[in-house]
């Protein structure tokens, strides 16, 4: 399990760099590959994924591909992990602190 929450954690790091001001590609790179290292990935697919980074660097746009894999690694992991990684509250809990209306504050 807590592998799976430092997965959830290197992910959401990933979407804050590619959806911040500073896009930076080196941070990227280290979260492509933190994950890619913790999936143990095969030697063909870490390779694949340093090519696609390659271009990215060239054509300064992230390559689809890396997104993909990225987003294939949030499907994969459980629900509440990246819930938790990415500051979602549960619904039942909500719905636990919220008793109702009162009459009287209407």
């Amino acid at each position: 399990m807590s592998g799976e929450v430092y997965q959830a954690q290197v992910l959401r790091n990933f979407f804050d760099t590619i959806t911040g001001t500073d896009r930076n590609l080196t941070r990227i790179y280290m979260c492509v590959m933190s994950l890619a290292k913790l999936r143990m990935e095969s030697p063909e697919r870490m390779t694949f994924l340093v090519d696609q980074l390659r271009k990215s660097r060239q054509k300064r746009e992230l390559s689809v591909d890396i997104i993909d894999y990225m987003c294939d690694v949030a499907r994969d992991l459980e629900l509440v992990t990246v819930q938790t990684a990415f500051g979602v509250k549960d619904i039942n809990a909500v719905s636990d602190e919220f008793s109702g209306i009162s009459l009287d504050s209407l």
